[in-house]
């Protein structure tokens, strides 16, 4: 069984409530009927209950009236999630017309479900900017107690079985923190090897990537990733991590054992910690293109409850893998 087939399966023995804020969308609602058929999550879809049902009957999305719709404009709960929403945000400054005009937004409205444990995670990004879909998470779900960052991560699916866990390797932060501070970087490298743990099921090797190994070259970003390090080894000292190491170090186990021999970690990572945005999603986008690697992601790390991000380019099937995901993910906060 591969790892989606896993992942897939944990979701269908156990489902999660996850809603789908883009609920009028054409890819989330084929992705929707499919995950309703196959039993993979209780779905929630946000929109004109008119025009889904419309779409669905046009379409043959039989499975569509198993979702529970809800209309953002008029639903029984608008006044319990305006309050919440307002009780949220009034040290901020909202007022509670302003709070009554937000929940009507879909995006506000999915996560104050979630907040309010009516729904168990969210995807969204299909129609809207990773920053419409993260400001009103950060604004009502917040992060993890004790985490100051949220992060993205891809799973890599490599063609060359000897790379990562058997063919699996997880990159970050490949979506979110432009440019993190060393404390930053090392909670990024702390989150993404509990994400492996949960959703690769393998036991994270994780390296913290530069242009230098162990000393090799000198310049204050190197500085960062080795600060880095220190950091996330105090904060988890029960996971394999190490740094600072160029990627063929991390890698390749003839390269590791030269370059920095005696590592726990090189020559044999499977979490890739890039040391800013630029270069992680530089990165994965290069690994997937030029070496025919599959890219599922980004999943968003660090929330207090799963809530993802989808790039607008997403298929049907990109929807229905993070689904699976969003699923696992809020069953590991159980």
């Amino acid at each position: 069984m591969s790892l989606i087939e896993d992942i897939i399966k944990r979701a269908q023995t156990n489902r999660q409530r996850i809603v789908l804020p883009e609920g009028n969308e054409e890819r989330t609602l084929n992705a929707a009927n499919r995950l309703l058929e196959d039993k993979v999550a209780d779905i929630i879809l946000i929109g004109n209950p008119y025009e889904i049902t419309k779409f669905a009957e046009e379409n043959r999305l039989l499975h569509i009236n198993e979702a529970t719709i809800v209309d953002p404009l008029n639903h029984q709960k608008k006044a319990i999630y305006t309050d919440l929403l307002f009780e949220l945000r009034k040290d901020k400054g909202l007022s509670l017309e302003q709070a009554g005009k937000l929940v009507e937004d879909p995006l506000y409205l999915g996560c104050l479900m979630i907040k309010n444990g009516d729904a168990d995670g969210e995807i969204a990004g299909a129609l809207n900017t990773t920053g419409d879909v993260l400001r009103p998470a950060f604004q009502i779900i917040k992060t993890l107690p004790g985490t100051s960052v949220v992060s993205g991560a891809f799973l890599m699916f490599v063609q060359d079985s000897s790379y990562g866990a058997d063919g699996v390797l997880v990159f970050a932060d490949c979506a979110v923190m432009p440019n993190p501070n060393a404390r930053e970087l090392a909670e990024i490298a702390v989150t993404t090897a509990r994400t492996t743990r949960a959703l690769v099921g393998v036991e994270p090797q994780v390296s913290l990537l530069s242009f230098s190994t162990k000393g090799s070259a000198k310049h204050e970003l190197i500085d960062k990733v080795v600060e880095a390090t220190l950091i996330a080894k105090e904060m988890a000292p029960d996971l394999l991590i190490d740094g600072e190491l160029q990627a063929d170090a991390a890698l390749v186990a003839s390269v590791g054992k030269s370059k920095a021999p005696g590592s726990p970690v090189a020559g044999k990572a499977n979490v890739l910690i890039f040391p800013n945005l630029e270069s992680g999603n530089i990165a994965y986008k290069l690994v997937q293109r030029l070496g025919n690697a599959e890219a599922v992601g980004p999943i968003l790390q660090g929330m207090a409850a799963p809530v993802n991000d989808l790039s607008r380019g997403c298929s049907v099937d990109d929807i229905y893998k993070m689904v699976a995901i969003c699923a696992n993910q809020a069953i590991g906060n159980k």
